[in-house]
C-alpha cells in the first residue's frame, strides 16, 4: 500500500440547505477546517501521455462523479470498503457502531454524511464540525490500511471506460473528478478499478474533502484546472463564463444534487439515470433546458461528446 500524500481543500463556510430528495440537511455556518488528509499513491503502472499533447488554449472541462456515474455498488459487499470507512471514523472518534444506511445519502458529500448520520444518533452540529477533521483523517488512514479492499463490490458502468480513453486521446478537453467522495477515496477506487489513467494529469477535481456543498466542488475543479494547466484565468468569476478561459465546462451525475450544482456552478448538466433516481426526477432540475442533457447510460459516445459541445 502507498503512503499518503496530497491535499485537503481550504477552509471554507457556507450555509448548506437542501441535499437530497425528501429530505432537508440545515447547516449554519458550516465550519470546515483544513487538515492534512491525504492522497493515496497510486502504485500502477501510468499511461504515457497522448502524443502531441498540447492542449487547446480554450479546452473544455469535463467533470464527473464517481459513485452511480463512473462506477455502480454491485453484490453483498457494495460499496463496503468505503462504507466501512465511515463506520471505522465515527467509531474512533465519537464511539458508536453505526453505519451511513440509517441516512439517505445519495448525492450527498461525505462530510455531510458524517454530520447527518451523528446527529441521526443525538450529537449537537458543532461537536461534530469540531471533529470534522479528526473524523476525515480517520476515514483515510482505514482507506489506506484496507487500500486492498477498495474494489469489494463496485464495478465500472457501461460505457465508462471507452468514453474516458476517448477523452484521453484527445488535446482540446480536460478530464477530472466532482465527486462527494473525499479526494483520496475517490482516487483510489478509480486506481483499483484501472481507470484513473485515463484523467488529465495532473489530476484535478473537486472532492468532498474540499467544502460540503457541491456548487463549491464544481467551481474549485475549475479553478484548479486554471492553475494546474497554466491557463489564462483572468477575472476570477470570468473563469466560470463559458467562453472565456474554458471552450465550455461540463458535469456528469446521476443526483438532482449533480444537476443544481452543475448549472449552479455554471457547467452544462449532463444527467445519468445509472443510479437511484428516475428519468423525471432528474429532469425536474432542469431549469435551463438548453444546458442540460440527460442519458440512460454512457455507451453512446458520440452522443455523449455532442452533448459536451465536442466533435466525435
Amino acid at each position: 500500500v502507498g503512503m499518503l500524500t496530497g491535499r485537503v481543500g481550504a477552509t471554507l463556510c457556507v450555509d448548506t440547505r437542501t441535499r437530497r430528495t425528501g429530505h432537508r440537511a440545515r447547516v449554519s455556518q458550516l465550519f470546515l477546517p483544513r487538515r492534512t488528509v491525504t492522497r493515496l499513491s497510486a502504485t500502477s503502472s501510468k499511461m504515457p501521455s497522448p502524443p502531441e499533447n498540447t492542449r487547446n488554449p480554450k479546452p473544455t472541462l469535463l467533470t464527473f462523479d464517481v459513485d452511480g456515474t463512473l462506477i455502480r455498488a454491485v453484490g453483498p459487499d457494495a460499496n463496503k470498503w468505503h462504507k466501512d470507512a465511515f463506520a471505522f471514523a465515527i467509531h474512533k472518534v465519537f464511539g458508536i457502531d453505526t453505519t451511513i444506511d440509517v441516512i439517505k445519502h445519495h448525492g450527498s458529500t461525505d462530510q455531510l454524511v458524517l454530520l447527518d448520520v451523528l446527529r441521526f444518533h443525538g450529537f449537537e452540529e458543532h461537536l461534530v464540525l469540531a471533529k470534522m477533521g479528526d473524523l476525515k483523517n480517520a476515514m483515510v488512514a482505514f482507506a489506506e490500511t484496507h487500500a486492498g479492499n477498495a474494489g469489494l463490490g463496485l464495478e465500472i458502468l457501461p460505457g465508462v471506460e471507452h468514453l474516458l480513453k476517448t477523452l484521453w486521446k484527445r488535446n482540446d478537453v480536460v478530464v477530472g473528478l466532482v465527486t462527494g467522495n473525499l479526494e483520496p477515496i475517490a482516487w483510489r477506487k478509480m486506481e483499483t478499478l484501472g481507470i484513473k489513467k485515463y484523467f488529465s494529469e495532473p489530476k484535478i477535481g473537486g472532492f468532498g474533502s474540499d467544502h460540503a456543498d457541491r456548487v463549491e466542488l464544481v467551481k474549485i475543479a475549475a479553478m484548479r484546472a486554471v492553475k494546474d494547466f497554466d491557463l489564462e484565468p483572468g477575472p476570477e468569476m470570468e473563469v466560470f463564463v463559458p467562453g472565456v478561459v474554458f471552450k465550455e465546462r461540463v458535469h456528469f451525475g446521476d443526483t438532482p444534487n449533480d444537476v443544481k450544482a452543475a448549472l449552479a456552478g455554471g457547467a452544462v448538466a449532463v444527467a445519468l439515470t445509472t443510479g437511484v433516481f428516475s428519468e423525471p426526477e432528474l429532469r425536474e432540475h432542469f431549469l435551463d433546458e438548453k444546458r442540460c442533457a440527460l442519458f440512460n447510460d454512457l455507451t453512446d459516445t458520440d452522443a455523449v461528446l455532442r452533448a459536451s459541445g465536442l466533435e466525435p
